[in-house]
């Protein structure tokens, strides 16, 4: 994910568009050790330790990676379990976005 991620948000670096990721992992020590090591260049929220976390419960997660695409309007465009997929509806979602802002 962290590769996809990388690429995604050097890609659209400048545009309307964030990454957030939710982690479950027990030891938020060592989370934080991975993630500056990783150097994943977006926001990643501790889900206290647990797949049963209160974020995870809210959002319905059942696999992993889970990606949700939230456009401008705060909706939920698309939800996949595979890394790679959307491509282009993200382009297209960063793209309405921008078409919105200019308005």
């Amino acid at each position: 994910m962290h590769e996809h991620g990388r690429s995604l948000v050097k890609k659209l670096q400048g545009k309307p568009f964030v990454i957030v990721g939710v982690n479950s992992d027990s030891n938020r020590e060592k989370v934080k050790q991975y993630l500056a090591k990783e150097k994943s260049g977006w926001r990643s929220f501790w889900d206290g330790g647990s797949t049963d976390g209160p974020i995870q419960a809210q959002w319905n997660i059942q696999g992993y990676p889970t990606m949700y695409l939230i456009d401008h309007n705060g909706a939920i465009v698309a939800r996949t379990y595979a890394m790679g997929e959307g491509s282009e509806v993200i382009e297209r979602t960063v793209k309405a976005a921008e078409a919105a802002l200019r308005k």
